[in-house]
This record gives structure tokens, C-alpha cells and sequence, in this order.
């Protein structure tokens, strides 16, 4: 019979990639380990590794173990990690992806009155620019995706919140601030300061100056907001970010928003979650994206504080 045990043994070999290593990690011997494989091997009636030297490499039922290995355990983390919760008499904690850093900021907004509606429930947020979103979502790595890029698959609903604008960003005394658009041409000689993000990823390459066939003169990476604007604001290049942050940093800093093309660059922000029935069971997880739809990136911070919804409390 096939048991939990098993699939772990399976995943961690692959992980790991030697015995040595996975016996390790599983706290065991590499004996015991391998009599492990082996009694695992005799209960399923056939092999599940082939031996390589000092490796192993996964036979095709082996693959199919792995695979379903990948699917069941992390969801059964996932149920004891809540359940633990629950038992430790908290509510849970609710982890978030982003796959938009500039997002960061309206994020902060929604968390504010999250946390004052739901005291009994922690927020985490996983803030990576090279972030494998919709692996680590369907990994239960994370519970929340924030992205302006969604992969409509099985298994996974994603929730529009707010539509946006994405604009150059140059500074208040350049050339292109006065013009009422920009064309992909007019960046030629131009420095692009953007976030370390593939240029597979980048609006800017991919809807503006791809298609055109035009490239800056040199492309830069930063990634941190504040200095990619102040960078900006000296001059030193120019930058493509959504028009609500420019219209908030330019209270701030030197700096003016100019559209991308004389039809503008349209973009909307989405939250993703998975769609089974254990998450569509945590009440906390679905308040947080019904908040998330009812608060705008440029909405006054003043207003972000008042009780959107009723409080909260642990049952």
C-alpha cells in the first residue's frame, strides 16, 4: 500500500539528487534508506530508481510517484500547518506573493485595515523580483498571488482588483516631460532604469519597444523604488512604472509622468488564489480579496484605516 512515508522518500531523493544527501535531510542512515527504497520497491511491485553510479535516476513509475508526490504532500502541509493553527487558537497566517514590486505600496493600504478587521490573523509577504508566482501558489508556498501578469490555469482563479496605467517616468526638467506621449524611437538615447525582472517580463520591452524594434541606449537595474526615482529626478535615466506611484512620488521628487504611445499602456492588477474547496473554506483568505477590490492604489491614506468590513474574531 502506498503511504505518505513513501512519497516523501521519493520527493527528497529527487530533490537531493543523491542517497547520501536525502538520508541526511530525512534524518536516517543511508542504510535504513535504502532498505527504505527497497521495501518500497517490493510493496509496489516494481522499481522505482535506477542506480547511476553514485546517483539514481527515477524509473517511469517512479516519475509518476514523483509527480503525484508534488501534488498531495505539499496540500497536506498545507492542512496541518492551518489545523496547528487553529490549535495554537490562532486563525492562520495568510502569506502573499508579488510578482508586482511597485504593488507594494497599494498592498500597504490593504493590509492596514486587514489587520484591524482580523486581529487573530498574521500577514506575510513574500517580496521577490525573480518570484516563481504560480509555482510557489500551487506549491501552497503561498496562499495569495499579486500580479499583473496572470496564467489562467486549472486550479487557479484570478480576481481583478484595479486597473492601472503604466507611463515613463522622466525628470520634471527633461526634454520628453512636455510632450503629451512618448514614441519608442525617443528613447534611443536614453538610460532605462527598471527592476532586476526579465525583459520577457517588462511592459516597456514587450508592448513599446519590442514591437517597434527599438532598445535604449543602456538598461540598468535597481531594486529598490526610491532610488530607481531619485535616479530619475537627477537625470540619470528614465523608468517605466504605473501612473498612480509616479502621481504619489512626484509630490515628493522631481519627477513627471509622460504616456507610453498615444494610446497608453492599459494594465490591471490581479489576485490569484487556488480554487478548492479548503481554501474557499478560509473566511479570512476571501475577506482579504474582497477588501483588496474596494481600495485603490491611489486612494488617501487617511481612508485607508476606517473599518471596512465587521471585526473579527477567533472562534
Amino acid at each position: 500500500m502506498l503511504e505518505r512515508h513513501h512519497l516523501t522518500v521519493i520527493r527528497e531523493v529527487d530533490r537531493q539528487g543523491s542517497l547520501t544527501a536525502a538520508a541526511d535531510v530525512l534524518c536516517l542512515t543511508q542504510l535504513a534508506l535504502s532498505h527504505t527504497i527497497k521495501k518500497i520497491e517490493w510493496q509496489l511491485g516494481t522499481p522505482v530508481w535506477k542506480r547511476e553510479g553514485r546517483s539514481v535516476r527515477l524509473t517511469q513509475a517512479g516519475q509518476y510517484l514523483l509527480s503525484l508526490a508534488n501534488r498531495i504532500l505539499p496540500q497536506m502541509e498545507h492542512a496541518e500547518r492551518i489545523v496547528s493553527q487553529y490549535a495554537a487558537g490562532q486563525r492562520g497566517i495568510l502569506r502573499i506573493g508579488m510578482e508586482c514590486h511597485p504593488c507594494y505600496r497599494w498592498l500597504l493600504k490593504v493590509v492596514a485595515p486587514y489587520l484591524h478587521d482580523w486581529p487573530d490573523v498574521d500577514v506575510d509577504v513574500k517580496q521577490k523580483f525573480q518570484f516563481g508566482g504560480m509555482k510557489a501558489l500551487f506549491g501552497y508556498d503561498i496562499d495569495i498571488l499579486v500580479t499583473p501578469d496572470p496564467l489562467h490555469k486549472s486550479g487557479l482563479r484570478f480576481e481583478p482588483v484595479f486597473d492601472y496605467e503604466q507611463v515613463l517616468v522622466v525628470a520634471s526638467h527633461h526634454p520628453l516631460a512636455a510632450l503629451p506621449f512618448v514614441l519608442p524611437e525617443q528613447l534611443a538615447a536614453e538610460t532605462l532604469i527598471t527592476y532586476p525582472v526579465e525583459i520577457e517580463r517588462l511592459d516597456i520591452y514587450q508592448q513599446f519597444l519590442l514591437p517597434a524594434g527599438c532598445a535604449p541606449r543602456k538598461h540598468k537595474t535597481m531594486e529598490t523604488t526610491d532610488i530607481m526615482l531619485q535616479m530619475v529626478a537627477a537625470g540619470r535615466g528614465v523608468a517605466a512604472l504605473p501612473r498612480w506611484l509616479v502621481d504619489e512620488y512626484a509630490h515628493q521628487m522631481a519627477i513627471a509622468p509622460v504616456r507610453l504611445g498615444p494610446q497608453g499602456i492599459a494594465k490591471q492588477i490581479f489576485l490569484g488564489v487556488r480554487e478548492n474547496e479548503s481554501d474557499q473554506a478560509l473566511d479570512y483568505l476571501a475577506a482579504f480579496v474582497d477588501l483588496a477590490r474596494t481600495i485603490k492604489p491611489d486612494q488617501p491614506a487617511d481612508a485607508d484605516l476606517r473599518a471596512t468590513a465587521p471585526r473579527k474574531t477567533a472562534r
